[in-house]
């Protein structure tokens, strides 16, 4: 009986049980592949929308911009960017002036107050009615750019006073703007030049080229108990990727396949090199994977299903106290996951990194990943 055929099982539940039409998972440790599994509609060359484990990767990109000195943690987002100007923040049904600007440090610990669209409170209905026109334009010769859509997310109203508490927003697309600014590339050239050629992430990217489209992952979502495919440009992401989009979302736009999320993940374990470049330095990485919330709002994070004993920072979640964790994470442990499944995690102490894909609307950390989770930390 082999050590992964727990994980195997877990990959057929996925599919026989009807959550996803496939799946598939990778793991590293010491510096060799231990486990490769998949399942149903996916394979290795499989193309996948990362949704929000686009978010690392950004983090990545603006800590490249960070230790070439291009950006300070304090810098008020409206140096950048004027739509972050003369801010309002919801006390109720009651918009009140901010106390103080938004700063690069309150996107990259998602302390901004900026949302994601929804029908609860006055900002999220706010960012719903902007994003509403943001997707009815995507693919049309009126499509926002990413400069443009981060000046209007800044004038939409934020949820608290920035600074006062955490609430997983937007946050990342205004650093893929701000990233924009100081280096004068879009940000998907500028991502392209500094980490996705040097690691050798060549299927990943804001689009699918016209060759590379029968790769593309089909995403489905459940309808009445049936998975059907879905075709909304969600957070104003072009569902079918046919296209260069003028909107490069830093929290949800890019595609990949599993084995470039590793060259990615391999580059952060090894301190940031890669086959013998150095893409990132060696410190940086440590900064970036060992964020903190002020004990003041950490309670906020309880607000978001399983982050019990972790803590955030950087666009990543980091296990502090796994002894509260839902599932088997080590302390130091650190990642992040996507709307649609993906899913990836590094754990420094075990020199590992454990990555699953899939496919399907509302997906997140499901119980099958964190089943996943748990059998391949038993080994």
């Amino acid at each position: 009986m082999g050590k992964y055929d727990g994980s195997q099982d877990v990959l057929r539940a996925i599919v026989n049980d009807g959550f996803a039409k496939g799946a598939n998972c990778l793991v590293y440790r010491d510096g060799k592949e231990e486990y490769y599994g998949q399942c149903g509609e996916i394979s290795r060359e499989s193309i996948c929308h990362l949704y929000s484990a686009s978010k690392p990767v950004t983090s990545a990109g603006f800590m490249l911009a960070f230790e070439r000195g291009l950006i300070d943690l304090m810098d008020p987002v409206s140096r950048y960017l004027p739509g972050f100007k003369n801010q309002k923040y919801c006390r109720g049904d009651e918009l009140v002036p901010v106390s103080r600007e938004v700063t690069i440090k309150d996107l990259l610990n998602m302390q901004s107050g900026l949302v994601y669209p929804g029908d609860g409170d006055l900002a999220e209905k706010c960012m719903d009615r902007l994003f509403q026109d943001i997707e009815n334009k995507v693919g049309t010769e009126e499509e926002y750019t990413t400069n443009q859509i981060a000046n209007m997310i800044g004038q939409s109203p934020l949820a608290f006073d920035p600074g006062r508490h955490w609430r997983y927003g937007l946050s990342a697309d205004i650093l893929g703007a701000v990233i924009e600014v100081v280096t004068g590339e879009t940000f998907g050239e500028f991502l392209q030049r500094n980490l996705f050629d040097p690691l050798g992430m060549k299927d990943t990217g804001f689009f699918v080229p016209k060759e590379k489209r029968a790769r593309m992952l089909r995403v489905y979502d459940m309808q009445d108990g049936k998975l059907c495919e879905y075709h909304e440009n969600h957070l104003g992401i072009n569902i079918d990727m046919n296209k260069k989009p003028l909107f490069e979302s830093g929290g949800a736009g890019l595609v990949g396949t599993i084995d470039d999320y590793l060259n990615f993940a391999k580059m952060l374990l090894d301190g940031g090199r890669f086959e013998n470049k150095q893409i990132l330095g060696s410190n940086t990485v440590k900064f970036m994977t060992s964020g903190r919330l002020h004990n003041a709002i950490k309670d906020d994070l309880l607000s978001w299903s399983g982050l019990d004993g972790f803590q955030y920072g950087n666009l990543l979640r980091i296990a502090v106290d796994p002894g509260l964790c839902m599932y088997n994470a080590p302390k130091g442990a650190y990642g992040w996951d996507g709307w649609l499944g993906c899913y990836f995690m590094n754990i420094p102490s075990e020199n590992a990194c454990v990555l699953i894909f899939m496919q399907r609307t509302g997906a997140g950390i499901s119980e099958y990943t964190r089943r996943m989770i748990n059998q391949i930390m038993s080994v």
